[in-house]
């Protein structure tokens, strides 16, 4: 495969990964270097380097910040952005690909997106359900400072070390899917139990 296009490829997924975890810090760093780092956005991203789009992301991303750190407003952030983040990783990964053409590539990339979107908001929204039925607010602090390293180091990582980044991703799907079929047998455990009648 071309250099160019696992470069392009690494960072349409990191994109589309990262919006699972923060949708607006995401934009906010896509229109900072478009701005000012000279990162070439296509034509139906360009909007997010203009400076009220930087100003409306950024503060979003400050609201997004503290609100991710409450456990109560947490929930309900994650619950309400579920319908946005997703949709938002399928568009953010097909805009990345301009030079493609065809609806049907271009509807491959945003199911990909999507999927890679999806992996991550479902990850997130699954350990935080877990951590916030603790009382005490640290453990939902440490996830969330967790998640913002992650997102930092994941997207500097696409961006210089492409490849090493799409394997990262390979193994983090794997483990949101192992994860995933580990939380679907407890709930039914769960289920099962409740509806044992008691001897």
């Amino acid at each position: 495969m071309d250099h160019a296009l696992i470069a392009q490829a690494a960072i349409a997924a990191a994109v589309a990964w990262g919006s699972g975890l923060r949708l607006y810090l995401v934009l906010f760093v896509l229109g900072m270097l478009g701005r000012f780092a000279g990162f070439d956005l296509p034509d139906a991203l360009a909007w997010l380097s203009h400076p009220v789009s930087l100003g409306v992301s950024g503060f979003l991303s400050v609201t997004e910040f503290f609100a991710d750190k409450i456990p109560w407003l947490d929930s309900i952030w994650d619950a309400l952005h579920s319908f946005l983040r997703i949709p938002a990783g399928a568009a953010l990964a097909a805009s990345l690909f301009p030079d493609l053409g065809g609806g049907g590539t271009t509807a491959l990339i945003a199911l990909l997106g999507g999927g890679i979107a999806a992996s991550s908001q479902l990850t997130k929204t699954g350990s935080r359900a877990a951590i916030n039925t603790s009382p005490e607010p640290f453990t939902n602090v440490a996830a969330s400072v967790t998640e913002e390293v992650m997102l930092g180091a994941g997207l500097w990582t696409a961006f210089n070390h492409p490849a090493v980044f799409l394997v990262l991703l390979a193994v983090f799907i794997v483990l949101t899917v192992i994860l995933a079929a580990f939380f679907i047998r407890a709930i039914r455990r769960m289920l099962a139990s409740r509806n044992t009648p008691a001897t």
